[in-house]
């Protein structure tokens, strides 16, 4: 269908104003903005048509238009759900809104629907009377719906119902029962960060095209090296697309500082380099060996302890061990919040090792990063000081949404002299402002997403003292977890002690299991208990929380806690539910 031509006025019941432009027709048009987009019409009508200059008497109605003098819904209900002026979307198409000619009214009704679907499904997110997933397979998704991109455009309509459907079956990653994954939870001043993000859509690469966000990545990883503990903050750093690709990063620059010709001359030109980490580390870590020409097989992973945590002494025989071999021990990655076990490496021991062999140490605190805003719980990152780079990743315990993830780097402009390259027709040298400011070049990427917004405007919204109760909150529920149920008839904590971080590992023994004897053919049995749960969990809808197997120990249950929306409430109701799925098994 084609779109409609020029006077086409899609607003039931009206009729097209002539001429938008003319001060007599333009009441016309702020008429519609009142009907359709309530309280906030007075402020885009004299924004469009010149009026924003005058402040307005809230009280009187020479501020709105004569053919409507209705206020703005004042109704109580949360989302409003009072009933509107119908649009026929169907006979609307993209090409009908801004930048189209006298396109601002059917632009504002829109985005108003759209964000009316938004806020609905904000409002469930937190009502632990809906489900945390609406499970489908695949094959059912793909057969429920049409999915497939066309040559011809789809009316608004269609637009509007694509965006419920994909809300529908999307995972409520903020409601107080999701524990899947390490990010969770949906902060209202991230998510009004994020929405004003998308709206200026630029990118990071210069100050010239993005210099309130530039500014704003200079203060906060100025601030987040304080608190590694950086003296002054001094230093760099720069925003990623995550934890992996920060601990990236971490390795390029590491060995770009000890062989600065690998940039021109590339691997060819070095000895065989050597990475540790222990085998409870990100597997990212091996992924950027792989991605930087170094391989996976000269990553060496380091024995942990029962509980998760590297163990000095290995690490120091290892690097021994490669040096005699004619091998150059380069980077060493330790692990502040492991992610299946929750473990902090023994920051200190390992920071005294990498100083005697003279390697560079790192630090992936993706998931125990924000830990360093609790004056409770920091201690457990004491060496992170020590540190030649950290990640850290506030979308996780911190609560930003995602993608947040932050390096950061000890020496300053090493990171430039890393990756710049000089492009000249983006980072021109006599620009008219301090070039320290363009980020672009010290990046693996060009193009760079707006991360820091989310991060900043809710750090402004709660302070530093916000982020260490939530914090603390979650590491409160966690321990009120393990002391629930260490104890508690049908569960087995993988390890003993309690958890450092929210992780919080054990298995379900159903009552079919209690009496056996611990042996091959119990753990056979016991290893299909978690994915049948888990499963059970997805199709009800009611919960989700991750499981995993590790090294010689059978699927278990990985608890983790960083919504702050949680409370012990939820933690009851998931041991309750784990129960009840389970009890047949």
């Amino acid at each position: 269908m084609a779109s409609p031509g020029p006077g086409f006025w899609p607003f039931g019941g009206e009729e097209a104003p002539s001429d938008p432009d003319n001060p007599t027709t333009a009441k016309a048009w702020c008429q519609v903005a009142q009907k359709f987009t309530g309280g906030i019409s007075n402020k885009l009508c004299a924004l469009l048509y010149g009026d924003a200059e005058r402040p307005m008497d809230p009280g009187s109605k020479e501020g709105m238009c004569p053919e409507d003098n209705r206020a703005p819904c004042t109704c109580d209900q949360k989302p409003c759900t009072c009933q509107k002026p119908e649009i026929n979307y169907s006979l609307l198409r993209s090409t009908d809104l801004l930048p189209a000619s006298h396109g601002e009214a059917a632009t504002m009704a829109f985005l108003q629907d759209v964000v009316d679907v938004l806020l609905q499904y904000v409002v469930r997110t937190f009502d632990r009377s809906t489900k945390v997933i609406d499970f489908h397979y695949p094959n059912e998704l793909l057969q429920a719906y049409n999915w497939e991109l066309s040559e011809k455009p789809e009316g608004l309509d269609g637009v509007l119902l694509n965006c419920k459907t994909t809300l529908k079956y999307a995972i409520k990653t903020g409601h107080p029962r999701y524990f899947n994954q390490l990010s969770t939870g949906l902060d209202m001043v991230g998510l009004a960060a994020d929405w004003l993000t998308s709206t200026a859509n630029t990118n990071m690469f210069t100050y010239e095209i993005a210099p309130v966000f530039v500014l704003l990545e200079y203060v906060t990883l100025k601030k987040m090296r304080e608190i590694i503990g950086w003296s002054g903050g001094t230093g760099d750093g720069i925003f990623s697309p995550g934890g992996a690709i920060s601990n990236l990063y971490a390795m390029l620059i590491a060995r770009f500082k000890m062989f600065p010709e690998v940039k021109e001359k590339g691997m060819a030109s070095l000895p065989r380099l050597i990475a540790l980490t222990s085998e409870h580390s990100h597997f990212s870590v091996k992924k950027g060996a792989s991605a930087l020409g170094i391989g996976t097989d000269s990553v060496i992973l380091i024995k942990c302890d029962e509980r998760g945590k590297m163990i000095p002494s290995d690490l120091e025989r290892r690097i021994i061990e490669v040096k005699q071999k004619g091998f150059v021990p380069f980077f060493v990655s330790a692990t502040a919040g492991t992610t299946v076990y929750g473990a902090f490496d023994p920051l200190i021991a390992i920071a005294d090792i990498c100083k005697k062999y003279k390697i560079w140490m790192h630090v992936d605190a993706a998931w125990g990063g924000g830990l360093l805003m609790s004056k409770k719980h920091r201690w457990k990152l004491n060496g992170a000081d020590r540190a030649n780079s950290v990640t850290w990743n506030p979308h996780k315990m911190m609560g930003v949404p995602l993608q947040c993830s932050a390096l950061l780097v000890r020496e300053e402009g090493l990171m430039q002299n890393c990756n710049q390259m000089h492009a000249s027709y983006l980072f021109q040298q006599d620009k008219h402002y301090d070039l320290s400011y363009d980020t672009g070049d010290k990046a693996l990427q060009c193009g760079r997403h707006v991360d820091i917004f989310k991060l900043w405007l809710m750090w402004r919204a709660k302070g530093t003292e916000g982020f260490e109760a939530q914090v603390d909150k979650c590491l409160e529920l966690a321990e009120y977890l393990y002391n629930k149920i260490k104890n508690r008839e049908g569960y087995e904590m993988v390890f003993n002690g309690k958890p450092q971080h929210t992780n919080v590992c054990f298995w379900y023994v159903p009552p079919s299991l209690r009496n056996m004897e611990h042996n091959e053919e119990r753990m056979s049995h016991l290893v299909k208990v978690a994915p049948v749960i888990k499963a059970r969990m997805m199709e009800c809808g009611s919960t989700m929380v991750s499981y995993q197997p590790l090294g010689d120990k059978a699927n278990f249950f990985r608890m983790v806690i960083s919504n702050p929306a949680a409370s012990f409430q939820d933690i009851d109701f998931l041991t309750d539910e784990i129960e009840r799925l389970g009890q047949d098994l």
